[in-house]
């Protein structure tokens, strides 16, 4: 008999792992974020290395965890500790990535009001890098809970060779009905999980609303600032949004106490500048040291691994640079497919209401249900259909199907509310100028919102090899069937894992982390670079 209580606790538990989780990766975001303005080096070497991780399926962290947590702390809190290690190696990185691309991408006009005013560290990020880091921390919450739901499965259930270990939660749950073929108990479990996750994604809906209006800069979602021929100024985003910016800052700022300390301190700082170490070298320093960290981490790994192993992993590299291309196309084609998805579907949805309220709900409840916890129901149902109509392409289109439905939210959620967040005056123009859709889209509405799309593109690109790493071999997926392609270096990380061998997953994983380097040097940074000195549309603002 179906234990409703028992779903019910350990869903709550798996939630309060996810929104540790978030939380912290928002704190460290913030952090993170600010320091990579500082400094160049550490710049580009957080987000080399934010990019690597990121695209690094959970798997490859599978010796991390069994080293530092399972064997080195041990007990049920080793594995709590690993669990939430897992989970945060799945949501970190797009919320990460969100800020730092706010953060590149503040108004210079705003950059140069907080320089006239001398605001320290806390200042600058209370009063500016924070509240405008909003919106987009509040589009990443979505996909990051989503993300982190798509993985709760393969986390609190997890497996190393032969030796499995678990933590108590709705993954573990679901794995057990599913593993004893209860699968009507496993449904009633879905659907608990289901009630949660589309309560929480609409008040997350909500948020991203709010963000939105309050700080978001001039925006036609908040320039209500006309109703029944009176002008309303406390729903002016021009008045009201830019007055909790600028005239709030200069209204604190003026008061007696702090101007007379500022004008009584200026001699003193300027003289202190001189004598402190510039921020920028600290920030290099940081990211040095954490780049000499992980370095000297993998010249141990090396080392300890006998010359015969390493001769029998490079004798591999032909076939692991093969595989590689492989999953390489298979990426294209899911990003391809997600980009598509949001620009046409995200579009419409932003510019007309009654849709967006109703559409939206769906596709974040969608997004936000775990597909491993289903996928395996969905592929027995129509498991006799599909393979009617692909024949022996069957298993790669379950394998796409798999990684679109588990990234296709992060680009979509990006671009929805970069045009949700367009500046008023532009949708003015457009209307003006009576422009036609793919004018639109090509002139304004794509150049305006390349900032999220980049970042949500990003995150789309490296987080699809999570959903190629759990369906590109995924055995007994369904009444002893297995899931397999022939070729995909995921389904060699997988097939690897499965047997144990943690040299050659560690190996595949090197290989994967290089290509993932030189993807983040000439795609990441250079997109973002760009974003920042032609597309941000709310300096066009200041400009006109």
């Amino acid at each position: 008999m179906f234990d409703i209580w028992l779903a019910i606790y350990d869903t709550l538990l798996t939630l309060g792992r996810v929104f540790i989780d978030i939380a912290f990766a928002i704190v460290t975001g913030w952090l993170l974020g600010y320091i990579s303005l500082k400094s160049k080096t550490f710049e580009n070497i957080y987000i080399s290395l934010s990019e690597i991780f990121e695209s690094v399926p959970v798997i490859s962290f599978f010796p991390v965890v069994l080293i530092f947590f399972v064997f080195s702390i041990g007990g049920s809190l080793g594995i709590e500790l690993a669990v939430l290690f897992l989970v945060f190696t799945a949501v970190v990185w797009n919320i990460w990535m969100g800020i730092y691309q706010a953060f590149k991408t503040v108004p210079s006009e705003m950059e140069e009001v907080i320089r006239n005013y001398r605001f320290g560290f806390v200042g600058k990020m209370l009063r500016l890098y924070i509240p405008f880091s909003i919106p987009r921390i509040a589009a990443n919450l979505i996909p990051s809970f989503a993300d982190a739901l798509f993985y709760i499965t393969v986390s609190e259930v997890f497996s190393i060779g032969t030796k499995c270990y678990e933590v108590p939660g709705i993954g573990t749950l679901i794995a057990q009905y599913t593993a004893e073929g209860d699968y009507t108990d496993a449904i009633y479990a879905l659907i608990v999980l289901g009630i949660f996750t589309t309560t929480i994604t609409l008040l997350l809906r909500e948020f991203a609303e709010y963000s939105v209006k309050k700080y978001g800069l001039d925006t036609e979602a908040s320039l209500k600032s006309f109703k029944r021929g009176r002008f309303r100024i406390r729903y002016s985003a021009r008045l009201s949004n830019s007055k909790g910016v600028f005239a709030k800052l200069g209204k604190y700022l003026t008061k007696p106490p702090y101007f007379t300390r500022q004008n009584r301190l200026m001699d003193e700082e300027e003289e202190a500048k001189k004598r402190k170490i510039p921020i920028n070298m600290i920030s290099a320093g940081i990211g040095i040291l954490l780049l000499i960290i992980i370095l000297y981490g993998a010249y141990s790994v090396i080392i300890s691994v006998k010359p015969s192993t390493w001769s029998y992993l490079i004798s591999t590299l032909p076939q692991d640079l093969i595989d590689l291309g492989a999953d390489y196309l298979r990426v294209a084609v899911i990003s391809l497919m997600s980009f598509i998805f949001a620009v046409f579907v995200g579009y419409y949805i932003a510019r007309h209401t009654n849709a967006d309220r109703a559409i939206v709900p769906i596709i974040q409840t969608f997004s936000a249900f775990p597909a491993p916890a289903y996928f395996p129901l969905l592929y027995g149902f129509t498991y006799t259909y599909v393979s009617s109509i692909f024949g022996p392409f069957t298993n790669e289109f379950y394998v796409l199907l798999l990684g679109f439905i588990s990234t296709f939210y992060y680009v979509f959620y990006s671009f929805w509310i970069g045009v949700k967040n367009l500046p008023s005056e532009y949708w003015e123009l457009m209307d003006n100028l009576k422009l036609g859709f793919w004018t639109k889209m090509r002139k304004i509405i794509l150049p305006a919102t390349f900032p999220y799309i980049i970042a949500g593109m990003s995150s789309t690109i490296n987080s699809a090899w999570g959903g190629l790493a759990i369906g590109e071999y995924w055995p007994d997926i369904y009444q002893s069937q297995t899931l397999e392609v022939r070729t995909g270096l995921m389904k060699a990380l997988a097939v690897a894992d499965n047997q144990g061998n943690l040299a050659l997953v560690g190996w595949l994983s090197l290989i994967f982390a290089i290509i993932v380097v030189i993807y983040s040097v000439l795609f990441t940074r250079k997109m973002m670079d760009l974003a920042r000195k032609k597309y941000v549309a709310e300096e066009g603002i200041y400009a006109a």
